[in-house]
């Protein structure tokens, strides 16, 4: 009896032995794995004395996600974060306690942009820095900026996990107000970091739907700013890089069923307002031959908008009417006024400016023919689109084909922040798949693991461009 019970005993000693070392074995693999992908990749030594390399910490990037969309004018699943609101200065707030608990140096500009940095080895060398914004039109998801700030708090995690020490600095950056729900001004804090004195200069007069000034605003969310201050917005010293992960909020990375995006243009629109202004009259009196119709002037503009955009020969160049207003707005009445708001599109600006010149001579010839007055044609903006630099393309790929994942080169249609940090450094962009192509709604999502997946090749590609 003796001996029957000592083999079991031996038996289940071996197999706790055995089964323990397996699986420290195979936790030391993936992470010399790890570890060996950042050293080929980067050419610098990351294997340093301490814990070992980590992956994502996807679950409680996941987590970050889900706490940041708490903070919402509206109830979940919608996201609203308007610029200034409470709930956006409890989320900035959120924000800075994240990147402090990384170890990041925190500060904040007169406008309320975050900058959280990593010292390097040459802190006289330019940083690289990654980075989106936070804030949210009303009733949208909880993935739309959020993946490039709390991704990239997240990639300094892993690198700094993985006992990577970068010769530049590297800087997370939240850029405040990209989206133009409140004052109709999008990128407001990357379009001043990179000098716009145009907007400085504009936002001393702007106020927004219910005439609280820009001033007011800021202070009111505790940004005590005067006009002055807004230059010292404007960046002194440049990055040598800029990268920023998004969510592609577009189909295209689902249905072909690719991981990783990279970005080798932004396409950048041209914003027109038109106002045709007729005699009106009642629907019923006024003959047929004898009218001067404001609505039809609107609606013949609209399609030669469309004829126009797809004239240009490229699918790049796209052209939406998203506003056409008529007045009084009556069933029985003629429209004597209407109002039409124009978005058009491309990578080309050439191209793009082209079809803007082709909408103007259309506004002005359906103006004469219809017998009505071309009473405003205003280009409101014409920013010029945005070319990846080739460098920084070069290193996300090697570092997408480093972490076995498949990837595609493609254009970005959406405005982000880097269409104009694109004017002060070399810029590169990186797009995750989303939840058939959704987005600016609460249907938005991107999966855990397609999240990791851009982090992995963001903290790479910091990796690299950090030695450079």
């Amino acid at each position: 009896m003796s001996l029957k019970l000592v083999l079991p005993l031996h038996f289940l000693f071996f197999f706790f032995f055995f089964f323990f070392l397996s699986s420290a074995c195979a936790s030391t693999s993936t992470d010399q794995s790890w570890i060996r992908t950042m050293e080929e990749f980067s050419g610098y030594p990351t294997h340093a004395p301490g814990p070992p390399s980590l992956p994502v910490d996807a679950e409680g990037l996941q987590k970050q996600i889900d706490e940041l969309s708490a903070f919402s004018d509206t109830p979940a699943p919608s996201v609203t974060r308007v610029l200034y609101s409470d709930k956006d200065v409890a989320a900035r707030r959120y924000i800075k306690n994240l990147m402090e608990k990384s170890g990041l140096s925190v500060r904040e500009d007169a406008v309320g942009n975050i900058f959280g940095r990593w010292n390097g080895n040459d802190v006289g060398l330019a940083a690289v820095a990654t980075g989106s914004h936070i804030d949210a039109i009303p009733y949208s998801g909880k993935y739309d900026g959020v993946v490039g700030v709390l991704g990239a708090i997240e990639a300094i995690n892993v690198l700094k996990r993985s006992g990577f020490q970068p010769n530049r600095s590297l800087e997370v950056i939240m850029f405040t107000s990209e989206e133009p729900t409140r004052f109709g001004i999008s990128c407001l804090g990357s379009r001043l970091m990179a000098g716009s004195e145009g907007l400085a200069n504009a936002l001393k007069e702007t106020v927004d739907a219910q005439n609280i000034s820009f001033f007011d605003a800021a202070r009111a969310a505790g940004y005590h700013i005067d006009q002055e201050d807004f230059r010292n917005v404007f960046l002194k010293d440049t990055y040598s890089s800029f990268l920023e992960l998004h969510i592609e909020q577009g189909p295209i990375l689902e249905e072909e069923g690719v991981s990783i995006g990279i970005v080798t243009a932004i396409a950048a629109p041209a914003s027109i307002k038109v106002e045709f202004e007729g005699n009106g009259g009642h629907a019923g009196a006024v003959l047929m031959p004898a009218r001067n119709d404001a609505g039809l002037a609107a609606a013949e503009l609209a399609l030669a908008v469309e004829k126009h955009v797809l004239e240009s020969g490229s699918t790049d160049t796209v052209g939406t009417v998203g506003i056409l207003e008529l007045h009084p707005g009556a069933i029985n009445s003629i429209p004597s006024k209407s109002h039409v708001e124009i978005d058009t599109r491309d990578i080309d600006e050439t191209r793009r400016n082209i079809v803007v010149e082709k909408i103007h001579q259309s506004a002005i010839s359906i103006a004469k023919n219809r017998r009505v007055r071309l009473s405003e044609f205003k280009i409101i903006n014409q920013d010029p689109p945005a070319l990846s630099a080739e460098p920084i393309i070069k290193a996300m790929e090697h570092a997408a084909r480093q972490l076995n994942l498949s990837h595609k080169l493609m254009i970005s249609r959406a405005y982000h922040d880097s269409l104009f940090m694109a004017r002060i450094s070399p810029m590169g962009m990186i797009f995750i798949p989303c939840y058939k192509g959704y987005s600016h709604k609460p249907e938005e999502f991107a999966s855990a693991e397609d999240i990791a997946n851009g982090v992995k090749v963001l903290a790479l590609t910091l990796a690299k461009l950090s030695q450079s």
